[in-house]
């Protein structure tokens, strides 16, 4: 995924994208680098420029907080990245080992079978499809598969059509696999999906570089299905207890809304006999994950 370190990318990648005037500082003449200097962001973190290079670098390990903080200020960084800075920062004996390797449980399946009207599905670290109830599955029919959020933003024909804030949604794809990334750096999973889908899509690529980090929120969408029309939907995001990794993802709609009466209507097509399906773990994700551990 990169030549250097997970830290050194990052903070390499932010560094760039500030310009001295978005820090206070004068700019004179013609600049040879992108962004701000390491010298720059040493100044302003009050850290020596051979410790911060050091830093950037790789060859500084074990950085306290105090310096960490003093270099997230330094970047202008939002809370949610300057978590992601010190999560880079832990060792691998400080990371949960059992991350992105439990499955979905039984007690999850049947509560999100039991929403009939309510898509909700479950994704991994690397934005796997887990485990979905029908009504998601339903929702999502106009994919070529139903598997992996952003294969399908990305690289999947329907996804410009069925994401009607497409920037939007790909900005906040590859933001959120960032933070999982920040978790889990050495995670086969996600070095596996952003190889695959980089070598598909020159915009992932694009923004992959960017080292931007958001995780999943409360916001609303504009979706369109290819056979019930536009839908606005409100969605959040939920972490599982016992399973910190996984997310549940539950699509909401307006009561008495044009979109509340779509989902009916993909209920209905959801619940025909040859499509009926109640929540269950996503094949596919389940032999690829075995075939991983083994």
């Amino acid at each position: 995924m990169s030549n250097g370190t997970p830290l050194g990318d990052f903070l390499r990648a932010r560094r760039e994208a500030l310009k001295p005037h978005d820090v206070g500082l004068p700019e004179h003449g013609r600049r040879r680098v992108p962004g701000l200097r390491r010298e720059e962001v040493a100044l302003l973190a009050g850290v020596s420029s051979d410790y911060y290079i050091r830093l950037e670098q790789g060859r500084e390990n074990s950085p306290s907080s105090q310096v960490l903080d003093a270099v997230a200020q330094a970047l202008r960084l939002d809370a949610e990245a300057t978590d992601h800075l010190n999560r880079l920062c832990l060792t691998t004996s400080q990371r949960p080992r059992d991350w992105g390797e439990t499955g979905v449980s039984q007690q999850l399946l049947q509560l999100m079978d039991g929403w009939d009207h309510t898509p909700a599905f479950v994704i991994g670290p690397a934005l796997d499809i887990m485990a979905a109830n029908s009504l998601a599955t339903a929702l999502h029919s106009g994919f070529h598969r139903f598997d992996n959020l952003a294969r399908m933003v990305f690289v999947d024909p329907a996804g410009r059509e069925f994401y009607q804030e497409w920037e939007r949604a790909a900005h906040s794809c590859v933001a959120e696999i960032r933070a999982s990334y920040g978790n889990d750096p050495e995670s086969a999973r996600i070095a596996e999906v952003v190889a695959e889908v980089s070598a598909q899509s020159e915009e992932f690529t694009g923004l992959w570089q960017l080292h931007d980090v958001k995780g999943k929120s409360q916001e609303g969408k504009h979706l369109k299905h290819p056979q019930v029309g536009d839908l606005h939907i409100k969605f959040a995001a939920f972490t599982v207890n016992g399973a910190p990794h996984q997310q549940l993802v539950v699509y909401q709609a307006e009561p008495a809304s044009p979109t509340a009466a779509a989902f009916e209507t993909l209920r209905a097509m959801a619940t025909q006999p040859e499509q009926a399906q109640a929540a269950v773990p996503v094949a596919g994700f389940a032999v690829n994950e075995q075939q991983r551990r083994t």
